[in-house]
């Protein structure tokens, strides 16, 4: 049931407010639990370390859920500046657990602003998520099928070091030849990406900002403003904030090593992936090695936590949560393997061991980047660029009237 009403709360009142009851409900789909029973006492929003003047959360976001006005979450930035330290959950007096339902929202509003609807399926639906990995997976797997050199007899495949040669799997086709079709794939795939989830962020400006009628940011505050984007992005700096300065810790550490891993792997393939395996202390061996770490560590750490549903923030997870951490795991375990094969001279592991590898990385590039968990990396630094932006702007504009 939807209807117009007038809705006093503690931030004023919010005049002619699109109402729909069954918004409650259909938030469920994307993780919500039974979060009924709030009754806007307002103790998550007090005792939550991010909180500030113009973020008030968790405690409005929650009570918007409640009542349903659906339009007015779509337009706030509030769950994209939580963090989920779960200090509000484990601190409810009614156990409504305000920290799940704004990580429900944050997958919610992935949905909003994606435009082809992949998320909201993706988020809703187990079959339409693992059956897009595993269609991705098999068109990489008949590509190399078609392609991959006999391995049976490997000589020629080693070099003067004793290792494989990474590059080598198509027989007729030089490595540096190889190198760049793989490049060529690596700024395809980069580009599909980009695209995605660069429309869908642009979404979310015109949800947040443009059509946020009380302010109208000038073009200089978008430039003065920017350096908050890279910023929180490289620091994630205010999950620091939170009691648990380890999880921010083991958050940045994942972080950093995927950007890294990332970046080395799209960015600068013919620099990382060479034929010749240089010393351990080599640059390039020295960010995998860093990377590796950070992402295992990280992934253990929390797939520990969330099996022994230790603290709030592990004690619900999602589908799209577990998936997340069991492909990335995946793709480190993979490409670990390649490696230890790589400089052993096992030319059979190393090769078929390499298809897996990229059966398991391009689809989670392609599908969770920017449908489902992974785009959270880069909607967290964008929220915050235009909180700030809004924020910045209704200061402008209030000097001005005086």
């Amino acid at each position: 049931m939807i209807w117009m009403s007038t809705i006093t709360t503690g931030w004023g009142v919010i005049s002619m407010a699109r109402i729909d009851h069954t918004f409650a409900s259909r938030i469920e789909m994307f993780g919500g639990i039974d979060f009924t029973a709030c009754y806007n006492c307002g103790h998550c929003t007090a005792v939550c370390p991010l909180v500030e003047e113009n973020a008030s959360f968790p405690r409005r976001m929650l009570r918007y859920t409640i009542l349903g006005m659906e339009e007015d979450i779509q337009s706030s930035l509030d769950p994209w500046l939580c963090y989920y330290c779960g200090d509000c959950s484990e601190t409810c007096p009614r156990q409504s657990n305000p920290g799940e339902i704004m990580m429900s929202l944050r997958r919610y509003l992935t949905s909003v602003y994606d435009w082809t609807g992949f998320s909201r399926r993706f988020y809703t639906s187990r079959k339409w998520e693992f059956g897009s990995i595993a269609a991705v997976a098999a068109v990489v797997v008949l590509l190399f099928a078609l392609f991959l050199r006999p391995t049976a007899d490997p000589s020629g495949l080693i070099n003067a070091d004793g290792g494989v040669k990474i590059n080598s799997f198509v027989e007729g086709m030089s490595s540096e030849t190889f190198v760049s079709v793989i490049e060529i794939g690596d700024w395809v795939m980069a580009a599909i990406v980009s695209f995605f989830l660069l429309s869908n962020i642009f979404n979310m400006y015109l949800k947040v900002v443009v059509r946020n009628r009380k302010v109208s940011p000038p073009l200089s505050l978008y430039v003065k403003e920017a350096w908050n984007l890279v910023y929180h992005f490289a620091t994630q700096i205010k999950l620091s904030k939170c009691s648990d300065r380890t999880y921010w810790g083991l958050h940045w550490l994942l972080m950093s090593g995927y950007t890294i891993m990332f970046t080395m792997i799209v960015l600068f393939l013919p620099w990382f992936q060479v034929e010749k395996i240089h010393p351990i202390y080599h640059p390039q061996r020295f960010l995998g090695y860093y990377a590796t770490f950070g992402l295992l560590l990280g992934l253990i750490v929390w797939s520990v936590q969330r099996i022994r549903k230790s603290g709030e923030k592990h004690r619900y997870s999602h589908s799209t949560d577990w998936l997340f951490l069991v492909m990335l795991f995946l793709t480190t375990l993979t490409g670990i393997l390649v490696h230890i094969f790589r400089i052993s001279g096992m030319v059979p592991q190393t090769y078929y061991t390499f298809v897996i590898h990229l059966a398991i990385l391009v689809p989670m590039l392609v599908v969770e980047v920017p449908f489902s968990k992974w785009s959270h990396l880069a909607y967290r630094p964008f929220a915050t660029y235009f909180y700030n932006l809004i924020n910045s702007a209704r200061m402008l504009e209030e000097k001005k009237k005086k």
